[in-house]
């Protein structure tokens, strides 16, 4: 386990909610940490009817501990279980207290391969409700089950060796070249984020069901983000395509148990 076992939790809940306390807000500094890409983000706050309201600090903070505690464990065992050992599964889960980042939740991995999942203070401001903190997390720790992310290198390499062979064949400058092996890395990248992104909610819901979460109300997140609809080289489906993902699978998941 990672940055809540045992005595840490109490001093990472303290943490938490005094920094909330003191009135964080999202602002629109994007995250630079490396990994996949984070949930699209809505340029001011989205209000409907329905929507839960923003909880206290100190209230925000204990679900994420008390999440972290519960959730964290079973996104390990499920790791181990489908992997058999060939994955380091000893997730590191870790806060990112920079100022003025927008809600956001990355999965990359450290300088020696430890799979880390990280949250920004207004992603754990702006979660209405526990089940949706856990289903983040899930979601976050399903990424590195499912190898997304060498994955994603993967393609991005040999989209920028396609760019580069096709500049060369068309005689293209230095300048030109560059281009299109940039061009070539993000198409290469971006080819399978989409479903990338429905297997990490899929599996990311099983995760938080297993851990006594209700993942359909934790993924209630998505109304309040803007939809990215179907664009072109669009790193998230439609955000009506990924609650029904979940739905699915919690259906699935409540017959089975």
């Amino acid at each position: 386990m990672g940055l809540m076992r045992q005595d840490r939790a109490q001093r990472a809940r303290a943490v938490v909610a005094a920094v909330l306390a003191a009135g964080m807000t999202a602002g629109c500094v994007p995250s630079t940490a490396p990994g996949l890409d984070p949930l699209p983000q809505p340029a001011v706050p989205v209000t409907r009817p329905g929507v839960p309201p923003v909880l206290p600090p100190a209230q925000a903070a204990q679900n994420f501990v008390s999440v972290v505690q519960r959730v964290e464990p079973v996104a390990e065992a499920i790791c181990r279980e489908r992997s058999r050992g060939r994955m380091n599964c000893d997730i590191e889960i870790v806060i990112d207290k920079r100022p003025n980042l927008p809600p956001n939740a990355f999965q990359t991995e450290d300088n020696l391969g430890r799979p880390v999942v990280g949250f920004t203070l207004s992603l754990i401001a702006d979660a209405r409700n526990a089940d949706e903190i856990a289903f983040v997390l899930g979601h976050e720790a399903a990424h590195h089950i499912s190898g997304h992310l060498p994955r994603q290198q993967q393609t991005a390499t040999t989209g920028a060796l396609l760019g580069t062979l096709l500049g060369q064949a068309t005689g293209a400058d230095p300048a030109a070249l560059q281009q299109l092996q940039e061009l070539g890395a993000t198409v290469g990248a971006r080819r399978f984020s989409k479903e990338f992104e429905l297997e990490a909610d899929a599996l990311g819901a099983e995760i938080a069901f297993r851990a006594g979460y209700d993942p359909v109300r934790g993924a209630g997140f998505f109304a309040r983000l803007p939809d990215p609809g179907d664009q072109f080289l669009g790193s998230h489906p439609p955000n009506a395509q990924r609650q029904a993902q979940v739905a699915a699978v919690v259906a699935q998941l409540r017959r089975s148990y």
